[in-house]
């Protein structure tokens, strides 16, 4: 009437099993631009946002700002995305690791001490020194760009 009453052994669900694959998995990517303080700190932010599950995310300039301009961290701020705990940093400090994907913003050529199994190049406007409707317009652009990647990373 009771039925069988020892205890059974926990079974791993199929969304933890993904969880653990995708987790030995995650893809390391860095963001580069000229002075780290707007374009590769926003597409860091919004890839932190949205592909925690599958990225690592660094970004890095050819010519670090002394800081985030706040027209960086407003922008963010108005998408709901935080930009806690970055700050611009020379791509220098990254010539000793290794990454998946190096993403250049700058427009430059970037210093061969850089390795990664695969660069890619996106041409986006630099909105330093302009209006809030440029860094809106660039942010935009960057999500959009950052979302394909992340779609494109998850696939692979």
């Amino acid at each position: 009437m009771g039925g069988d009453r020892r205890p059974k052994p926990p079974v791993a669900s199929s969304a933890t099993a993904a969880a653990q694959t995708k987790t030995k998995t995650k893809k390391r990517v860095l963001f580069v631009c000229i002075g780290n303080a707007c374009r590769s700190q926003i597409a860091e932010a919004f890839a932190r946002a949205y592909g925690s599950d599958t990225l690592i995310v660094h970004s890095a300039g050819l010519a670090p700002a002394g800081s985030l301009p706040p027209l960086t961290r407003q922008t963010l701020s108005e998408k709901n995305i935080s930009s806690e705990g970055q700050f611009p940093k020379a791509v220098e400090s990254f010539t000793m690791e290794k990454f998946d994907v190096v993403v250049n913003l700058s427009g430059e050529r970037l210093p061969p001490s850089l390795v990664a199994a695969r660069v890619i190049d996106w041409n986006v406007r630099d909105p330093i020194g302009e209006s809030e409707d440029v860094y809106r317009a660039v942010a935009t652009q960057i999500e959009g760009l950052v979302m394909r990647l992340i779609l494109e990373l998850r696939g692979n």
